[in-house]
């Protein structure tokens, strides 16, 4: 890469920590249970693990936060918890990150936080346990929610993302919602997408699906031939005026549909993984950095391009991982 472009690149990188970024979606407790398997039980053919350690980590909506949060920037997290242990050991968590705004987080006594437990041995995951109810709204907390959302955009952001896991924080009507009024605001809005909303994400600044979500959320059988894949995104782009697409592609990189100036330019980025361990939670850092690298540069070639590299150090570490500014500027400078 031309050392004039690393450097501009290295700049925008740098800019991170001027910037406050919006988070609005599904705040999930995931917990590890990790052990050895030395014998299987007499009660039942299943292994027994002894447990060793336990720790609990940010889910869903809550790991972009912490994403953005080590990258060096500040956030605002917009959630609906359960008044109980999983809710308070979450926000402690949030809280301690110093650079998070988590007072618009309602707290829902007729809700559960929903919790995600992982039972692990030899770096195997024998079993998941999942504590979930899909949330739905009462009136009186889609209103606060709204009004919350308002409140945000008037303080002011840098960008605001839709963090949608499917738990039901982010209703179609709440999308809608969030969406227009930034577009009333003019704060550039990202998008990570859940299948089922697909189609009412439309305006966004840019949205992040992987190839499943991209074939899946226009109804189409998944096709991962390089050509067939950018003419789903041209499809995507213009059916949800869409300024930009970015379809990730795993060990293959990602597709960027730049569609800002209505002229469709697309480009492959090859991936910057030199080793993938673990995938889990990439597409939390790719969303965090896309929006932050925009939010600096108003550039949407050079905001997918480190995203890409943010995406290969996270897929290189094991369990849910984020990427800080000084490995970033570190991946870019190779």
């Amino acid at each position: 890469m031309d050392r004039h472009i690393k450097n501009d690149l290295l700049k925008i990188v740098d800019g991170f920590s001027n910037k406050k970024i919006a988070v609005i979606g599904d705040v999930i407790l995931d917990k590890y249970i990790i052990g050895k398997v030395r014998r299987i039980s007499p009660e039942a053919p299943v292994p027994v693990v002894e447990v060793g350690s336990e720790k609990i980590s940010f889910g869903g909506s809550s790991n972009v936060i912490s994403n953005i949060s080590d990258l060096g920037a500040k956030s605002v997290i917009l959630s609906i918890v359960g008044n109980d242990e999983a809710a308070s050991q979450i926000t402690s968590m949030m809280k301690e990150k110093n650079s998070v705004d988590t007072s618009y987080i309602i707290w829902d006594n007729n809700q559960k936080t929903i919790e995600k437990t992982r039972i692990i041995a030899e770096h195997q995951q024998v079993v998941r346990i999942d504590k979930e109810i899909k949330y739905s709204y009462s009136s009186l907390i889609k209103n606060k929610m709204k009004e919350n959302i308002k409140k945000v955009l008037k303080n002011g952001v840098d960008a605001f993302i839709l963090s949608d896991y499917g738990k039901g924080v982010l209703s179609k009507e709440i999308i809608e919602f969030s969406i227009e009024e930034c577009l009333k605001n003019k704060t550039p809005i990202f998008v990570d997408p859940k299948i089922e909303h697909f189609i009412a994400y439309k305006k966004v600044t840019s949205m992040t699906p992987n190839i499943m979500e991209a074939f899946a959320g226009m109804r189409k059988i998944e096709n991962r031939e390089q050509k067939e894949i950018e003419k789903l995104g041209v499809e995507i782009v213009k059916k949800l005026n869409l300024k930009s697409l970015i379809i990730t592609q795993s060990e293959n990189g990602m597709t960027l549909f730049d569609y800002f100036s209505k002229k469709m330019k697309i480009t492959h980025i090859p991936t910057e993984a030199r080793e993938v361990f673990d995938v889990t939670g990439a597409g939390d850092t790719v969303i965090s950095v896309l929006a932050l690298s925009y939010s600096s540069s108003f550039d949407i070639f050079y905001s997918a391009i480190i995203s890409n590299y943010a995406a290969g150090i996270v897929v290189a570490k094991m369990g849910t991982a984020t990427a800080t500014a000084e490995e970033l500027k570190r991946a870019i400078k190779q």
